[in-house]
């Protein structure tokens, strides 16, 4: 599906698809709605900036973070912490100002942080990924995820990882949802949320033929997951029980990246995307490319987003 810039709405059934973030990113990724602000969070990885954006007043607020920067959070004590480089940092926003708080991946210089979020009782986990040769062309297995602990310890859960993406909990926070984006699955472990341990991994979805691979990903209020598809123009809806796909929500650009739920009851899915690796025809051809996006009526809620304890 392609749209002009003037035609940016799409209706599908009581669907509807909008873009809302015109200005076009490199790499838009880690969409987070700030409850407290009613914005939405939301990186630029290539560009290297954050940003900030109002629905009420369609203005858009950016922070240039010097490097790749992979995900932004709120933080409990305020301001945000987020993934640049191979650091996570601290960011008070009205001074634009970032401190380091730990690196993590010392030995792999190559390396960067790519997805992270906190869990529900405030653990910051996040993952990290191999120089890019290209859009999803990676040093494999170089790529790690990591836990942030309250007193800013670290903990490496798992190695040898191609692309660190999509993460979730279940709604008893028993379940830690995960993707490692070449293996083409969405998995699953079991989740101590005491202490913060994964285990006993198993596939909970296998991407079928032109869904391109799973990006970024969040659980809905019934515990279904959306998981956005990256080079496969769409968001697909998950029943993580049965492995079912239960919804495809298609977009109008190729290089969808994550989603979040938000608005003020949190009824619409916001999501990201990318402009990056297309060329001249594939601009042409996709004009809202590494736009964000809004996407109402699709009859299902989100839940708050959680902020790092650290």
């Amino acid at each position: 599906m392609s749209l002009t810039c003037a035609d940016s709405q799409v209706m599908m059934s009581s669907v509807k698809v909008e873009c809302v973030v015109k200005a076009s990113a490199l790499i838009g990724e880690g969409p987070v709605w700030e409850e407290s602000e009613q914005t939405l969070l939301f990186v630029d990885i290539g560009g290297q900036k954050i940003h900030r954006w109002s629905p009420s007043t369609n203005q858009i607020q950016s922070l240039e973070t010097g490097e790749t920067v992979g995900f932004v959070v709120p933080r409990r004590s305020g301001g945000y912490v987020a993934g640049v480089g191979r650091s996570i940092v601290a960011v008070d926003w009205p001074t634009q100002m970032m401190t380091s708080l730990v690196e993590v991946d010392e030995d792999k210089k190559n390396n960067r942080l790519n997805d992270g979020k906190v869990d529900p009782i405030g653990r910051l986990l996040a993952g990290t990924m191999g120089k890019e040769e290209r859009p999803a062309e990676v040093q494999r297995q170089q790529g790690s995820l990591f836990s942030v602990n309250s007193d800013l310890s670290v903990t490496k859960h798992l190695s040898q990882v191609d692309i660190s993406n999509g993460l979730d909990w279940s709604l008893d926070q028993n379940t830690f949802f995960y993707i490692d984006s070449l293996s083409l699955t969405v998995d699953a472990f079991d989740y101590d949320s005491t202490s913060g341990h994964i285990g006993n991994r198993r596939v909970v979805y296998r991407m079928e033929e032109g869904e391109g691979l799973p990006d970024g990903m969040t659980v809905d209020a019934d515990g279904h997951l959306w998981v956005a598809c990256y080079n496969g123009g769409r968001v697909i809806n998950i029943d993580p029980i049965t492995g079912v796909r239960l919804q495809t929500v298609s977009l109008p650009v190729m290089k969808t990246t994550s989603c979040c739920f938000g608005g003020p009851d949190y009824s619409d899915l916001y999501v990201t995307s990318a402009s990056l690796g297309l060329d001249h025809s594939g601009r042409r051809q996709q004009p809202l490319a590494g736009g964000t996006f809004k996407v109402t009526g699709l009859g299902v809620k989100g839940r708050p987003s959680n902020s790092f304890s650290g």
